[in-house]
């Protein structure tokens, strides 16, 4: 193989994706508690929601350092593509950035370029599908860079979770002021800015009807759906995800769509219950 996706672990990867031998993963870590979970093949999702639970703290993340990226960078591939979380919302777009300078003040120039996927989780996902199909179209490193990013600036990042806790105690949601109290039990419909923040796009009482609410936004702003990729992902929910994709689908023509369940940092910050939806 002549080239190589990097994704940094809050992009989910499917069994499809994890089985071409194209792809490697940048974890992310998270202190629960006082314990470190890596976000890798180990990752337990069951498990680490119920230490979020139980722990009276708010779970924290940290990105891949440089060196770390520096050395996925190394290979026999002649071309590296890197997709990471927003750079608003994590350091790893940074970190990548830093771990390109040192792989290439050490070895020499390398094709490698760093996409700010602006989004995160499945957002990631669908970017680095992106670059998969480019490259398999024959494209040049150059013209697989400027369509990758033409695709990130017209992708759009929804979601509903049953708490934004984590979110907001993690300095995520800065800017943003009417969340209602969750006593009433208001869902709020978010999204994601060009600049890849987060904002609110509406609420709804109750989980249902505010998912509702985030299908007829996303209906009302998507455009050319039938030459786009519909992907979920979920964090231990998938009927509720399936549900979403049935509804979306009754709405407008997608090219394909797919549903995954959320990998570790997106874990930690949709909790339990969480559906974000990117197209």
């Amino acid at each position: 193989m002549d080239y190589k996706i990097v994704v940094d672990s809050c992009g989910e990867l499917t069994d499809e994706m994890k089985k071409s031998g194209v792809y490697q993963t940048a974890s992310l870590s998270m202190l629960i508690d006082g314990t470190t979970v890596v976000d890798d093949e180990t990752f337990d999702q069951a498990d680490t929601l119920r230490r979020i639970a139980a722990s009276a703290e708010c779970p924290k993340s940290s990105c891949p350092s440089p060196e770390k990226y520096m050395e996925l960078y190394g290979g026999p591939e002649k071309r590296v593509y890197v997709v990471t979380l927003s750079s608003e919302l994590s350091g790893s777009y940074n970190s990548a950035q830093l771990g390109k300078k040192l792989y290439e003040e050490e070895h020499g120039d390398k094709q490698i370029h760093v996409f700010n996927s602006c989004s995160a989780s499945v957002g990631e996902t669908l970017i680095a599908l992106k670059v998969q199909e480019c490259e398999a179209a024959g494209m040049s490193f150059e013209e697989v860079v400027s369509a990758a990013e033409s695709y990130i600036e017209g992708q759009h990042t929804y979601f509903v979770l049953e708490n934004l806790d984590t979110l907001r105690k993690n300095g995520r949601l800065t800017g943003i002021k009417s969340i209602v109290a969750s006593a009433l039990n208001i869902k709020p419909v978010m999204g994601s800015t060009p600049q890849g923040t987060i904002c609110q796009l509406g609420q709804a009482r109750g989980i249902k009807r505010a998912l509702v609410r985030m299908t007829d936004c996303i209906a009302r702003e998507a455009v050319e759906t039938e030459k786009k990729v519909l992907g979920i992902s979920h964090c231990n929910c998938y009927e509720r995800a399936k549900e979403v994709e049935s509804i979306l689908l009754e709405k407008f023509r997608v090219k394909s769509s797919f549903i995954v369940d959320t990998a570790g940092i997106s874990t930690m910050y949709a909790n339990d219950g969480g559906v974000i939806v990117v197209i």
